[in-house]
């Protein structure tokens, strides 16, 4: 029997959300069929939106000094902060997100040189962990930590 494949491009408006989009197809012909009926079918499928995210992060410290050798002092450096922004650009709504920041905290020695001391959260929940147990926290070498923003 012969067959024909088309492709189907849907539209969908930002005003009407639709979790289901419905399609019948008909097929008919002059000839004459014995059985007519299974020229119909109805098609019914889901839709899922696609997200479009814009993530964006701000420091208000952008310089910092570690001396070498592991020369690193027990006294807290100067406190700053870090806002991290998710935004969802797109008209659609988006649900159930789950952003996940890993902090680096450890330097030669496995000298502590980040804490995080407190977290602000507006329209989010933030959740502080440790690394697990089989999370592998690697030292941050003193070479990567001589850079000086001036």
């Amino acid at each position: 029997p012969p067959q024909v494949s088309f492709t189907l491009e849907l539209e969908f408006s930002c005003s009407v959300l639709l979790n289901r989009a419905e399609v019948t197809l008909q097929a008919t012909s002059d000839s004459t069929e014995a059985t007519p009926q299974d020229n119909v079918v109805k098609l019914s499928v889901p839709v899922r939106y696609e997200p479009n995210l814009f993530l964006s992060s701000n420091t208000n410290l952008h310089r910092y000094e570690v001396h070498p050798l592991g020369a690193f002092t027990h006294s807290s450096g100067p406190e700053f902060t870090t806002t991290v922004k998710v935004q969802n650009l797109g008209c659609y709504p988006i649900q159930n997100i789950t952003l996940h920041m890993a902090l680096p905290a450890l330097g030669h020695h496995r000298a502590t040189i980040l804490s995080v001391t407190h977290v602000l959260a507006e329209n989010a929940t933030c959740v502080l962990q440790p690394p697990n147990e089989g999370t592998q926290v690697v030292p941050v070498p003193p070479e990567d930590l001589l850079h000086v923003d001036r």
